[in-house]
């Protein structure tokens, strides 16, 4: 039983080791504004940030564009590479798949496309401000610029 407990244990202290820094992150919900540069439109949107460990967070998003005619809805579910955990203020970049939802006139269309994006956030608090760029790679590309809060959710 001593030889079995001994061959476990450091087994047991390395998987403790590997999943405290996980429980140490908190999931994050947020709001932001931002402009769309190649469209010409501004952007109101919300995101969830939840932690797979202390450098890689599943990031999904939905931003809703002021458009002159019908509705466009954009649906990203992306994964964000924090830089330098724990630092006050975070870079980050990341990426993943953009859904494209277009509506005029009673006629919707879907678009499906993918999107790279990088920012800095501060980690003071339990606000966190930020501001981000993105890119949309769907038929043709497309520049984004966000500003937004995120609120630590406990």
């Amino acid at each position: 039983m001593k030889r079995t407990f001994g061959s476990l244990a450091p087994a047991l202290i390395a998987l403790g080791a590997l999943t405290a820094p996980v429980a140490a992150q908190r999931s994050h919900i947020g709001v932001h504004v931002g402009y769309d540069f190649d469209r010409d439109n501004t952007v109101l949107g919300g995101q969830l940030s939840l932690p797979v460990n202390r450098f890689v967070e599943l990031y999904p998003s939905v931003d809703a564009y002021l458009v002159d005619v019908g509705s466009l809805v954009g649906f990203n579910g992306d994964l964000k590479l924090r830089l330098n955990p724990g630092a006050p203020l975070q870079l980050y970049v990341g990426g993943g798949v953009n859904v494209l939802r277009a509506n005029a006139g009673g006629v919707g269309a879907t678009d499906t496309g993918w999107d790279l994006l990088g920012g800095l956030e501060s980690r003071l608090g339990s606000t966190h401000p930020y501001v981000e760029a993105r890119t949309l790679h769907h038929d043709r590309s497309t520049l984004q610029l966000a500003a937004g809060l995120n609120i630590t959710l406990f």
